[in-house]
């Protein structure tokens, strides 16, 4: 057994601050590294030691291997916890980090070469009787393959082999676009994971997208911690993620969470990984991929559960058992999360940049918020667009949306645009309290889903109220800054 010390968060933001909490609670001392553009990371603050990195773009300082293992060996870590995203699912980065004879935090190399790869999952998932779509796959001949996936047939979805979160994805309905998709998909894949692998696949369309908490450990256990639902996307990307999943078929719910389980034991799965399939219309369900990590969702999982998930994660890869069996998970209520991103939403999702001039986040009972920002920090185009996270629990799906709205409304940034209010707005549609979503969700409301106009008499009123409302220092130094910006939302 491995027991670990002293912990180096190999990410930023939100993730790297509530890698850190739990760390703490559990008494390993922490190191996180921050980048010139990123100093102002809310974890540098609850962090025992912090290192600098340095790199251009800053993006690049997350992925540097050897910079990252040199500074967590130089700082007396002996493990590495590498969140989501960057080289979370690198399978050079966890083989490089056991050979320089620390802890990875997550997988082994083997299976994330296996699983997080999705093509060789894909191969992995029809082998054990798991259901895929219909795909081409370009390292069975890269030259053939743009011709490979015009068998598959349109629509067609162009995807990169190392990717996630929506990144390096291409929906294809025009055969005379696969070339620019295919181009697209290589390029976004290359700068997001340093790898620019691709296949394609069938498009199901309006499928729900579920996907299946799983933790294995290395004594051979593997279970299931429940099925989230992710349909509310935008450019492929989840915008809105709750567990359970609102309406799902029981029997259709045991057997997609039997199949994730089924897999992860196949590929003798150690950690945190989340097994995720597209539910068609008709009932069908298709393996999609496997995220050979911590999720950005797992909030939801872990507020109907009650569990830590990055407590499990350091637990097991100290070589502790899985701290519960299968029969002793319990689920209590329902759980949603909201993304709040830097961005316009109503303007085509636009990015938006600036620097946050003030910010108050939601209390209240069921209430959590994960932030990866702090006020008066730059908001840049260098990172994702991510500012944190807005999570709400009750006893019921009606209760966990009223206090999600609650929570959305009490938000307050200034200084750059976020995308709470269209948040609030998805979630006070009919159709999404009546649990009918699917990932189109947000095309085909796209003309309920803008905001009112407002006449600019409510304009200024609302600017009057919001400037009363705040600390007479904090109005004093808002005012002025924004006293053109028209309307501001939260």
């Amino acid at each position: 057994m491995s027991i670990i010390r002293k912990l180096f968060v190999a990410n930023r933001a939100e993730i790297a601050l509530r890698i850190v909490r739990t760390a703490r609670r559990l008494g390993i001392q922490t190191v996180v590294p921050w980048h010139a553009q990123d100093r102002h990371g809310p974890a540098l603050a609850e962090a025992d030691e912090r290192v600098e990195l340095h790199g251009t773009p800053p993006v690049s300082a997350w992925l540097d291997i050897d910079s990252l293992i040199r500074a967590a060996r130089d700082s007396g870590c002996d493990a590495i916890h590498p969140g989501y995203g960057f080289l979370s699912e690198n399978a050079a980065f966890a083989r490089a980090v056991t050979q320089a004879g620390l802890v990875f935090v997550g997988p082994g190399a083997e299976a994330i070469e296996l699983m997080g790869d999705k093509v060789s999952a894909r191969r992995f998932a029809v082998q054990h009787g798991v259901p895929v779509t219909p795909s081409a796959d370009e390292a069975d001949d890269p030259a053939s393959f743009a011709e490979r996936a015009r068998a598959v047939g349109f629509p067609l979805l162009v995807k990169g082999a190392a990717g996630g979160g929506g990144k390096g994805m291409q929906i294809v309905r025009d055969p005379a676009k696969l070339a620019d998709a295919i181009a697209t998909a290589r390029r976004e894949s290359e700068r997001y994971f340093g790898d620019g692998r691709l296949f394609a696949e069938r498009f199901v369309e309006r499928p729900r997208h579920i996907e299946v908490q799983v933790f294995g450990d290395a004594h051979g256990h593997v279970i299931h911690l429940g099925e989230r639902e992710c349909s509310i996307q935008r450019r492929f990307q989840k915008l809105i993620e709750e567990t359970p999943a609102p309406g799902l078929d029981p029997s259709l719910r045991q057997r997609i969470c039997a199949a994730a389980v089924k897999l992860a034991q196949a590929a003798g799965y150690v950690n945190a990984g989340t097994v995720e399939c597209i539910v068609s219309p008709q009932g069908e369900f298709f393996f999609l991929e496997m995220n050979t990590r911590l999720q950005v969702e797992h909030p939801v999982t872990e507020m109907v559960t009650g569990l830590d998930l990055v407590e499990w994660q350091l637990r097991v890869a100290q070589g502790e058992p899985l701290p519960l069996t299968q029969e002793q998970v319990r689920w209590h209520g329902h759980a949603i999360e909201c993304r709040l991103l830097a961005e316009d939403a109503d303007a085509g999702f636009v990015p938006d940049t600036g620097r946050v001039r003030l910010l108050r986040w939601p209390q209240g009972p069921g209430v959590r918020v994960d932030a990866g920002v702090t006020e008066g920090a730059p908001v840049s185009a260098d990172f994702d667009s991510m500012l944190a996270k807005v999570i709400a629990h009750g006893a019921t799906r009606d209760l966990a949306i009223s206090r999600l709205r609650q929570a959305l409304a009490d938000t307050a940034m200034l200084g750059v645009t976020v995308n709470g209010d269209f948040l609030s707005r998805v979630l006070a549609h009919p159709a999404f309290g009546r649990g009918e979503t699917d990932t189109g969700f947000l095309e085909r409301h796209r003309d309920a889903l803008r905001p009112a106009e407002l006449s600019e008499a409510e304009r200024r009123a609302l600017l009057a109220v919001a400037a009363l409302a705040l600390p007479e220092p904090a109005a004093r130094s808002v005012a002025m800054p924004h006293a053109a910006m028209g309307a501001w939302r939260n």
